[in-house]
This record gives C-alpha cells, structure tokens and sequence, in this order.
C-alpha cells in the first residue's frame, strides 16, 4: 500500500469496505475512501428505499463505476430511515467526500451493541493491506 488511505478513526468498518458513523439512534452507511479510490470515478449509486429492512452481510444496492459494478452490503442489520439522494444526480460526491457527503444511508439498527462487532480503522488499515 503505497498511498496513504484516508480512514477516520471514530468510525467503523467492514471487509466489505463500507463505513458506519453512530449518531445516537441512528447510523449513517457509505463506502470507504479506499473502496472509492479502487472503483475510480462513480457514475450511478442505487439506494434502497426508506423504511426497507437490511439484513447484515446481504446486498442492499449497487455502485457503479467507469471501471464496474460492485454489490453493496449492510454492515448491520436494521430499517432504512434515510438515504442520501443527493446521491442521484452527484454520484461523484462518493468520490470526493467518501466520508461526508458520499454517504449512502442512515439506519436504524437493530441491535446497538453490534456496531463493537465491526472493525476498528487500525483493523480496517491492516485488512486493506493484505489485500
């Protein structure tokens, strides 16, 4: 990893490279700056629609990329209660801002505790390398 990889350390992340911000009840979703930097600039975000359940692991949209098509998966499971529209005429903000504007949805999870099971930047950092 000859690059240094931009990976806030209050947030959490998946093998999968999306992120998860707590904000209180609720979490924010999106996918990492080194999963954009991999996609290289993205043309089209499919979101799930408000109030649809996501169940941990699964796929629950699709982001695609001048380069491909790539599965999105719920870190966690629980209800859509936002998703980030902007998103529909600027896809490219997951490019820009991964970690601000690029998000994808907010959710309300189902179990709290389950955001301890995800991985820590450091993790995620030596994850990413190994790859």
């Amino acid at each position: 990893m000859s690059a240094v990889i931009e990976t806030p350390s209050e947030l959490k992340y998946t093998k999968e490279h999306e992120w998860v911000r707590g904000r209180g009840s609720e979490w924010e979703v999106g996918i990492t700056a080194f999963a954009a930097q991999q996609l290289g600039d993205v043309v089209f975000v499919e979101l799930p629609q408000v109030g649809s359940r996501l169940v941990a692991g699964t796929p629950f949209g699709v982001v695609e990329s001048v380069k491909s098509v790539s599965d999105l998966f719920a870190p966690l499971s629980g209800r859509v209660v936002a998703v980030n529209t902007a998103l529909e005429n600027g896809p490219e903000l997951i490019n820009e801002a991964p970690y601000t504007q690029g998000w994808i949805l907010r959710l309300q999870p189902e179990d709290p505790g389950a955001l301890q099971s995800l991985l820590s930047a450091n993790d995620y950092l030596a994850w990413i390398s190994q790859t």
